[in-house]
């Protein structure tokens, strides 16, 4: 049985790493992509110390030479979590937003995660169970409206909802299933750790959905509990 091979983006801390270390824990062989040399590299050295084929990707999702790059180094791919996000900072009322700001966390959330999946889809392509997870949030639905007021991040995770229906739609006739989830809120530096959420729990409903099923779903949004609204 041929070894599956994954990629996790932003996976050399939080929720990113934890997904890293479940999927490799199932067996799977599992690329570490970071944009810091010796973040990446430390996540890599845990994964192996946990006896996980861990191998690390210079990986900066905000620049098509470094995505280019990656995706040439990688020849065989089953599984993408697009998980590398920021949060655009604190000052995010809408009425005073500076457009920078709005325009450096789409760049990150959305537009990165657009070059990192086009880039890899011809390698995913290969695949006989081709799975994209984007790691979305629920601050991100218009239905829930949850969280503080966030004018860059949370309508950042709104388009990554829409462009996961698109790539789910668009590749209904093949073998790539295509979903995003929310992971809920999550002690991490991202938070400022301030929840009980593990790392670990927020990184469950990305493992499933990265181990679905041929049969199942497609282009939905997904947490613990089910389908979230949005």
């Amino acid at each position: 049985m041929t070894t599956k091979t994954a990629l996790v983006t932003g996976a050399n801390k939080g929720i990113g790493f934890a997904i890293a270390h479940g999927l490799g824990t199932q067996g799977i062989r599992v690329g570490v992509g970071a944009r810091n040399d010796e973040r990446r590299r430390d996540a890599v050295d845990k994964l192996r110390a946990a006896g996980i084929d861990a191998f690390g990707v210079p990986l900066d999702v905000t620049s098509d030479h470094s995505v280019a790059a990656a995706a040439d180094s990688i020849h065989n791919l089953d599984i993408l979590v697009n998980n590398a996000g920021i949060s655009g900072g604190d000052r995010q009322n809408p009425t005073t937003l500076d457009i920078d700001v709005l325009r450096t966390t789409l760049d990150t959330n959305v537009f990165g995660v657009i070059r990192v999946t086009n880039a890899l889809l011809p390698t995913l392509l290969r695949s006989a169970s081709p799975r994209i997870v984007n790691v979305s949030s629920n601050m991100g639905s218009l239905a829930l409206q949850t969280g503080p007021i966030m004018a860059a991040y949370a309508p950042s995770k709104t388009m990554l909802n829409a462009m996961t229906v698109q790539y789910a739609r668009q590749l209904a006739d093949t073998a790539v299933i295509v979903n995003a989830c929310c992971p809920g809120y999550v002690a991490t530096d991202f938070t400022g750790f301030a929840s009980p959420r593990t790392p670990q729990e927020g990184a469950r409903i990305a493992l499933k959905l990265a181990t679905l099923p041929d049969d199942g779903p497609r282009g939905g949004f997904f947490d613990d509990a089910g389908s979230v609204a949005w």
